[in-house]
């Protein structure tokens, strides 16, 4: 088991804050309306409807960043009962990048239902991969092979300081 260096929490924008309680909401209201209105023939189209918000809602849930555990071989990411590892060997860069997202069109994922993650694109940094809450908090992790990922811990400098550290990044 690799040494635990730092822990970073994942905290939301107020974008974040705002977007998910009203799309949960509205999420739960599709699911409702979707069981209850209709007539017999259309049962199983509100029913498609309702299993359809349902698996949005529980696919945000559980793909959602809680936070960032640096250890002493990788970055781990929080999830709701799992994570995802990002390996320290091969980092070439690790810089603040609080623009990151702006002007990046979603390839694939969520933009704002609990978290931002998922793959994205934009002309600066091309193709890259997001697990974020708050798009100010940006750091982009750059890997030799061409990779970028982007996270967004609560102390930006900090982590910064020893992702570097410890991927030997002078």
């Amino acid at each position: 088991m690799a040494l635990v260096v730092a822990e970073f929490s994942a905290p939301w924008s107020p974008s974040l804050r705002l977007v998910t309680p009203a799309a949960v909401v509205l999420l739960l209201a599709v699911t409702v309306l979707g069981a209850l209105v209709g007539s017999r023939q259309s049962w199983l189209l509100g029913m498609a409807i309702s299993l359809t918000a349902l698996a949005v809602l529980c696919g945000a849930i559980a793909c959602m960043v809680r936070g960032y555990v640096l250890t002493s071989s990788e970055l781990e990411v929080r999830r709701l009962g799992w994570r995802t590892h990002l390996p320290l060997a091969g980092l070439a860069a690790v810089t603040g990048e609080p623009r990151a997202l702006l002007g990046a069109m979603r390839l694939f994922g969520n933009g704002g239902l609990f978290a931002i993650t998922g793959w994205f694109w934009n002309r600066r940094l091309g193709r890259f991969r997001a697990y974020a809450t708050d798009p100010q908090r940006a750091v982009l992790l750059r890997y030799r092979d061409g990779k970028c990922v982007l996270v967004t811990p609560h102390d930006v400098q900090h982590f910064i300081v020893q992702v570097r550290r410890m991927a030997h990044i002078a």
